[in-house]
């Protein structure tokens, strides 16, 4: 019997397809199926009960002159800027000092990942308990007497607080991971010029990190732009909507007012701004990237 090359790449076409079929199809049935749909029911308006109505441009319409809306989006924007910059300026530094030669280093990377896969919920109720204003530690600490998340002033910041500490290990250990790739012979050879830890920092291992720093900042700002439960368990969008943001108000829309034909329109100019984001992002790369190519 003879071995033929052809039958061979026959069978495994079809093993192939076997295993990626139950992909694909979850793929379709979760992902392309309900966006095409949600996207229909963008110019609809439907409480799930009724028959669905088209509407037109009418739900995009209503968000634009919602002044409601306005301070959503500026939320959602204060909160992703916060984020995204302390989310990768303090993990950098921490993965720099942890990089050198420093006792317990285990320990450290240890410390600053737990929160990181702690569940939210817990994490929710320990800072919860943290911001008390009558019996948290931090105002204890600070000898102060803050509402933190019942002041429309101080709940924002309360919440980037967390977010911030609860994502500093995850960047810390991909910051670690690019430092891995760095030839030390070019830190020491700065040294033996003369450079500083300032001058080497940031002519030496700023530029050779560049490529890991660009990554941190694509997925820490998509991240951020689609935080909620963070929101729904802490501050609910409150006080005063101060801490309402994109996906929370697609969530209220959706399953608590029961305006889907809104949420769906909500949920589409969250894309818009994340695509228009990442495409500004991938545009300026060059200028991020040390000798980034086409």
């Amino acid at each position: 019997m003879k071995f033929k090359i052809s039958d061979f790449l026959h069978k495994q076409s079809y093993a192939s397809i076997l295993f990626l079929a139950p992909a694909v199809i979850g793929i379709f049935v979760f992902i392309i199926i309900p966006t095409i749909a949600s996207f229909g029911l963008s110019f609809t308006q439907w409480d799930l009960l009724n028959e669905i109505k088209f509407v037109g441009l009418a739900n995009y319409k209503e968000i634009f002159t919602d002044k409601v809306f306005i301070k959503i989006l500026i939320n959602t924007l204060v909160y992703s800027l916060s984020v995204t910059v302390l989310g990768v300026i303090i993990p950098l530094i921490l993965a720099c000092l942890l990089n050198s030669k420093i006792y317990f280093k285990d320990f450290y990377k240890t410390t600053y990942f737990i929160p990181f896969i702690t569940p939210m919920i817990v994490s929710a109720i320990v800072w919860e308990w943290i911001f008390d204003p009558n019996i948290g530690c931090l105002n204890a600490f600070l000898n102060l007497h803050i509402n933190w998340l019942y002041d429309p002033n101080f709940a924002m910041p309360a919440l980037i607080i967390v977010s911030v500490w609860k994502l500093i290990g995850y960047n810390m250990i991909i910051f670690l991971a690019g430092f891995s790739g760095i030839n030390t012979e070019l830190i020491e050879a700065s040294k033996i010029d003369g450079a500083n830890q300032i001058q080497t920092f940031l002519k030496i291992i700023v530029p050779l990190l560049s490529p890991t720093v660009f990554f941190v900042i694509i997925i820490t700002a998509l991240g951020s732009f689609q935080v909620f439960d963070l929101i729904y368990l802490m501050t609910q969008g409150g006080p005063l909507d101060s801490t309402n943001i994109i996906v929370y108000a697609i969530y209220k829309n959706a399953f608590e007012y029961f305006r889907i034909g809104k949420a769906s329109a909500l949920a589409y100019v969250l894309f818009i701004i994340i695509f228009i984001l990442t495409a500004f992002q991938w545009h300026f790369r060059k200028k991020m990237v040390y000798l980034e190519k086409d």
